[in-house]
Formats: structure tokens, sequence, C-alpha cells
């Protein structure tokens, strides 16, 4: 069991029918479970008039029909669910590997990356796939998971100027964060490599891959495995 939220929570009116509560303002272990807490207890026992929930690194957008509620009215009840969240269990993470080929036309700024930070692209490589990442929660596109827990190393600004395209499978970093396009897209992060593996599935009745809460490790393949993968 948890014990009770480390800071105070705090609400704002984020538009005339939405509602932000915030477990404090740093992206920590703690708010992030807190977060999955509260948005576990309202999954089970919804709020009447609640329509979607949208949980971020220490926050929580709740929005509402204003037909059926206000936001005195759903704060104060939100306060009673907040004070029960000591009481609710989290499931035990799953742990999920994505295989990825680093480098070449797969990450086409390994090569930056690792001149950036002084480092060979294998050292790059060998940091980026030790580490096991939190998914902290999904949004940007369908199916992309932000990723915790970028070794400190390899803390890497944004591109100045985002690709117009960026292929579906690429693993990028950008700041101490990192993910997978789950579909091709514009975006702005470092790209390191490649996975062949689907991230967003709609045939499926879980749509992504990864989940809120999950645990990720990268595992590094070669073009040859990545292509095998590819057609399997």
């Amino acid at each position: 069991m948890s014990a009770a939220p480390a800071e105070p929570v705090q609400f704002k009116r984020a538009s005339d029918r939405s509602l932000l509560i915030y477990f404090g303002h740093k992206i920590t272990r703690q708010a992030h479970e807190d977060v999955r807490r509260l948005l576990c207890l309202l999954e089970l026992e919804p709020i009447p008039g609640v329509r979607n929930l949208h949980p971020a690194y220490c926050s929580l957008l709740v929005t509402f029909d204003p037909l059926q509620s206000h936001h005195d009215r759903l704060e104060k009840i939100l306060l009673q669910y907040i004070g029960r969240l000591d009481k609710v269990a989290l499931p035990e993470p799953r742990e999920v590997e994505i295989p990825v080929c680093y480098g070449g036309d797969y990450g086409p700024d390994l090569i930056d990356v690792s001149s950036l930070h002084g480092m060979t692209p294998e050292q790059v490589i060998a940091l980026h796939s030790s580490s096991s990442y939190l998914v902290y929660f999904l949004g940007f596109v369908p199916g992309f998971a932000y990723l915790g827990g970028l070794p400190e190393a390899l803390v890497t600004p944004r591109l100045a100027t985002p690709r117009r395209k960026v292929p579906f499978g690429s693993v990028g970093i950008a700041g101490n964060q990192t993910g997978v396009y789950p579909v091709s897209t514009p975006g702005g992060w470092r790209l390191l490599g490649r996975t062949p593996i689907s991230i967003f599935r709609p045939e499926r009745k879980d749509l992504s891959l990864l989940a809120i809460g999950d645990s990720v490790r990268f595992a590094p393949i070669s073009p040859t495995q990545f292509a095998a993968l590819e057609r399997a």
C-alpha cells in the first residue's frame, strides 16, 4: 500500500469543463504512483458526469459534463477519493522488451549524440539499452509512451528544427526522456535507432503495446535481425 501523497494536492481549473489535479510539480515516482492510484480508483468507481481522464507526469486532467457537475462539486468529491489513495494497491508492472537497431539509417542522430557527450556510438548504445524505463503516461499521438529513467549522461536537448517526418518505430531521446514513435509523424527528438515491432496496434483490443506503469528495456539488434522481425 502507499503512503499519503508526498506533497499537498492542488486543484486548478483548466477550462469550463475540466479540472487539473497536481501531485506536486516535479517528476517523481511517488507523484506518478499517486496519479496512477487516483486513475485506478476513478476507473473502478466512476464519478457521474466525468467524461475523460488524462494522466501526465504528476497530474491528472479530469474533463466533465458541465450540465451534470461543476468545479467546486467535483473538487469535493475528488478530495474524498484522494483521501483513500493509501488503500489502493497498484498491480505489479509489466516488463516489456523492445528490440532496437541502433545507428545508420535507423538512428541518424546517434553520431551527433555521441559527439555531444564525448562518447563513442557503442557507449551511447550500451548506456541507452542498459536502463529500465518507466512509462509515465501516453500522449502526443496514439500509443506514444513518455519513458522516464534516461541516464543523466544521455540527457540531450531536442533538435533545433524538428523533422517533417519521423519513421514509425523510431527510438528517440529529448531532455531526460526517451520514447518510441508509434506512427510516422513530425518530431524533434534525437533518433538513436528504430524498432521493427508495432507499438500502436489499432487492430487489437489493447491499442498500444505499452501502458502507464510498464517497465521498458531496449535490446540492441542487428540490421539482419531487424529485417527478420519486420517480416515476421
